[in-house]
């Protein structure tokens, strides 16, 4: 799966994944109102209203982009409806040709694990029938439990032609509490970065392996410091736009041939339209704006590379 994503990248010349993380206070008026006229103000109002905000954004940016990245929690607080949307917004994805990376940040140890990793990447046999139950493309993984919890993915991603990106070092603030502790004198997500080369070595697919790593833009000198230790594995990297991170920021993250890298933008993306520079859209026209957005990203990010890299 990881050669596909590199090809849809060239193909695209666009190393994005746009983030598919909607709340309600996103979604247009008058959109909101057309699903709760159908399905009333309901939990199935509010998912059938996610979906269909899903499904523009993606017809907008299809051509752009090489994949999605639906954020699970996102639909779940919404219950049964909400996985729904979910799945069908995943569905949408791909009969559109993206790829989709399911950002599920799931990890557990033994069959619980394993059936994480059903879910989300593999089959489930019921009866004489099999069954893809969510069929993303690619999972977030947590590592935490250590490789009792990661295995049963790598093991599922072998028999799916799946992938997997780890959480290594992660965007948020407080991700150095424990991240950045010192652990036999180096910080916790180098060790991290270490069990990545590891569980990776056994899925190469050509010149990188489909385990990958979860790097934050906003920690570009944690970002180039990987880059060399982690040479064989693709970087998915969180953060860009509104958390803080910029084109310049990304250059550490990509190898010396361009790629190794797919840089997300969720709300930056996804609800370009409630920011000024691209208010002039208005709110019937979201998702022209979302189309610009990815636009303004893609040559923010390819400037930055090819200065950098030529």
């Amino acid at each position: 799966m990881i050669k596909k994503l590199i090809d849809e990248i060239r193909k695209k010349n666009s190393p994005i994944v746009v983030g598919l993380d909607p709340k309600l206070s996103m979604i247009p008026e008058a959109l909101l109102k057309k699903s709760f006229v159908a399905y009333g103000e309901s939990l199935e109002g509010a998912s059938d209203a996610i979906y269909r905000f899903n499904r523009a954004i993606i017809d907008a940016v299809a051509d752009l982009v090489p994949a999605v990245k639906p954020q699970i929690a996102m639909y779940e607080q919404f219950g049964l409806p909400g996985l729904g949307a979910f799945k069908k917004t995943i569905d949408y994805a791909h009969s559109k040709g993206l790829i989709v990376i399911g950002d599920v940040k799931r990890g557990d140890i033994g069959s619980t694990s394993e059936s994480y990793a059903i879910a989300h990447l593999g089959k489930i046999k019921v009866g004489s029938m099999e069954y893809e139950p969510f069929g993303e493309d690619f999972a977030t993984v947590n590592p935490y439990l250590g490789t009792d919890g990661v295995k049963p993915f790598v093991d599922v991603c072998h028999e799916n032609s799946k992938g997997i990106f780890v959480l290594v070092k992660t965007s948020n603030p407080s991700s150095g509490e424990l991240q950045d502790r010192l652990v036999d004198g180096k910080p916790l997500y180098e060790h991290v970065a270490d069990k990545v080369n590891e569980w990776g070595k056994s899925c190469m697919d050509g010149d990188y392996s489909e385990v990958g790593a979860v790097i934050g833009a906003t920690y570009p000198e944690v970002g180039r410091q990987l880059r060399m230790e982690i040479p064989h594995s693709f970087i998915l990297v969180p953060g860009y736009g509104a958390q803080g991170g910029t084109g310049k920021d990304l250059v550490p993250f990509f190898n010396s041939d361009g790629l190794g890298a797919i840089v997300n933008s969720s709300r930056g993306i996804i609800a370009a339209y409630k920011k000024p520079e691209y208010s002039k859209f208005g709110d019937e026209n979201f998702s022209d704006a979302s189309r610009q957005a990815v636009i303004d990203m893609k040559k923010d990010i390819n400037t930055a590379l090819d200065g950098a890299l030529n």
